[in-house]
């Protein structure tokens, strides 16, 4: 009989070999199924492997979050975990029935991206000190945020050689190790040129990154984080903007300057145009415009 433990392993190992799971991704389901195996540990000592896993274990794991007072959004995503994981056991016919068919997800209230306006990014991009070699990287990370919305684990994954300098392009490797070459501005453009050719460069011999840490490797997404606190900190920005909410506002941004949202899509990464229409909410401001261009007793200037 599969063991439990057996069968999330296996299951990993299909997300990384068949579905391109990125180490992220493999990270938050290991964490979200061992969660469920240590409650099953305690309080159904009697199951062994994922056969035994009936409905009622599902409701009770969900209870024992909701005790703990979990983030919703844990909740959610723990549950999404286990539906990916035994749709993946009965599809190897390791089970015979799904416990989570009759499970309802609850509904999570979707709230609306914050943005910042242009001249608190402006401050917010000012605060690296780019006399310095890594303070010219942390410039450049957050110009590529701001320059084409990338998420800050597409930051992390750029090499070198993503960066096309005539074209003023980059190869962007997304969320499902999906490829897109995107735009950059002539500006994000000049700061990677500068930060590549620096004198202090930290490259070692054979690394590819674009982005190093203090240790001439690859900087991670949580060092990226990190970084961005101190520097929002700094600002005197609201403790609650993120690297995510730069690319929550480009996307603003490029609505309000006309930019379609199929190209937004396309740029931002997005799998659905539902996805990137949150954006048509945020800005009262082009709500606003296209209600006096369209409605015909507005006078026209």
């Amino acid at each position: 009989m599969t063991t439990l433990s057996e069968a999330i392993e296996r299951f990993l190992v299909h997300l990384k070999a068949i579905k391109n799971g990125s180490d992220h991704t493999i990270r938050s389901y290991r964490t979200d199924l061992q969660s469920f195996q240590t409650f099953l540990a305690k309080e159904r000592p009697g199951v062994k492997g994922p056969e035994g896993v009936d409905k009622q274990c599902i409701r009770h794991f969900l209870a024992e979050l909701s005790y703990q007072r979990a983030a919703r959004r844990t909740v959610l995503r723990r549950l999404a975990a286990l539906r990916s994981f035994f749709k993946h056991l009965k599809r190897e016919k390791l089970i015979t029935g799904n416990p989570l068919e009759e499970i309802e997800t609850p509904k999570l209230p979707r709230g609306l991206p914050k943005s910042l306006e242009y001249i608190q990014v402006e401050r917010l991009l000012s605060q690296p000190d780019t006399a310095a070699y890594l303070g010219m990287r942390d410039r450049c990370i957050m110009e590529l945020l701001y320059s084409s919305g990338l998420r800050v684990s597409e930051v992390a994954g750029l090499n070198c050689e993503d960066f096309d300098t005539k074209n003023l392009r980059l190869r962007v490797r997304g969320k499902g190790k999906k490829e897109r070459v995107l735009p950059i501005t002539k500006t994000a453009a000049k700061w990677i040129q500068e930060l590549i050719g620096h004198p202090d460069t930290l490259a070692e011999k054979g690394e590819e990154a674009l982005f190093l840490n203090k240790w001439g490797k690859r900087l991670s997404v949580r060092s990226i984080d990190r970084n961005f606190a101190k520097y929002l900190l700094a600002s005197g920005l609201s403790a609650d903007v993120t690297p995510h909410t730069i690319r929550h506002t480009i996307a603003t941004h490029w609505l309000e300057k006309g930019m379609d949202l199929k190209t937004i899509q396309q740029l931002l990464g997005h799998n659905s145009l539902a996805t990137t229409q949150i954006y048509t909410q945020v800005s009262t401001k082009l709500k606003r415009e296209t209600y006096e261009a369209a409605h015909p007793r507005m006078k026209k200037k």
